[in-house]
């Protein structure tokens, strides 16, 4: 009898390692880590009233990290599972052109205003970052990473490796300047005060590329569409620029 009520009490905490065991040696472990993190992390961030520190995104990142280093996972086994999410993005920022189709009569009006906003936004973006890191006598390498810092990701890697810089740094730079522009807009637009949900949007969007585009939409439609607008802008503006003013430099 004893036997059998210790067996009861064992079995839950061997069936969670035997699962444990299955889910780290297959796909399924990015997939489902992912999603439960993530779905936990956006919990939070609407029981807090979306505090932009609860963003889901950034405590996502830490606690996915967190769990591989704890768990001795390497990145290529976490991503084989994951690559289904990330196979997701391509879709959905194509889905961010729907607000701006809907408003395209607006934006035509206002072409010109906002490309000269964009190249202002992208040149003091990109700017900025590498004369601070020159000031600081980084390595040549670094600085090149950083110039497209402003840009999503895939695009900042591929500009990145165009002026010999490291695509991998340049990678984590872009996602670290979305995650604080993300946090840090909310404050900053309501201290400055005065501006429209569009300008909100579009200069999040400038400088903050997919992860800013995605917090606009979650705020209002209007700086959402605004927003999306603007990293597409920026994409096109740095794939073409960059490389260019680099030869001048």
């Amino acid at each position: 009898m004893q036997k059998k009520l210790l067996l009861r009490e064992i079995c839950p905490v061997t069936d969670f390692v035997q699962l444990w065991v299955y889910l780290s040696a297959t796909p399924l472990f990015g997939l489902t880590a992912t999603l439960m993190v993530y779905a936990s992390a956006q919990a939070i961030y609407q029981r807090l009233g979306q505090a932009p520190l609860a963003n889901p995104v950034l405590w996502s990142v830490v606690i996915l990290a967190c769990l591989l280093t704890l768990s001795e996972t390497p990145y290529p086994s976490y991503f084989s599972g994951a690559q289904f999410i990330h196979f997701l993005l391509g879709p959905a920022v194509v889905a961010l052109a729907w607000p701006m189709w809907e408003r395209r009569n607006e934006l035509r009006r206002r072409a010109v205003p906002l490309l000269l906003a964009a190249l202002a936004g992208g040149v003091a973006a990109g700017g900025s970052a590498v004369a601070i890191a020159w000031a600081l006598d980084l390595p040549a390498d670094l600085i090149r990473s950083l110039a497209p810092k402003s840009v999503t990701a895939p695009v900042a890697m591929g500009i990145a490796e165009q002026l010999h810089g490291i695509p991998a740094m340049a990678a984590v730079f872009s996602v670290l300047t979305g995650l604080i522009g993300a946090i840090s807009a909310p404050y900053l637009f309501n201290r400055v005060g005065g501006l429209s949900a569009q300008g909100r949007g579009f200069a999040l969007g400038t400088a903050s590329h997919g992860i800013g585009a995605a917090r606009a939409m979650q705020v209002d439609v209007d700086a959402g569409a605004y927003a999306g607008l603007a990293l597409g802008i920026q994409v096109v503006l740095s794939a073409l620029l960059i490389p260019l003013a680099a030869r001048f430099v």
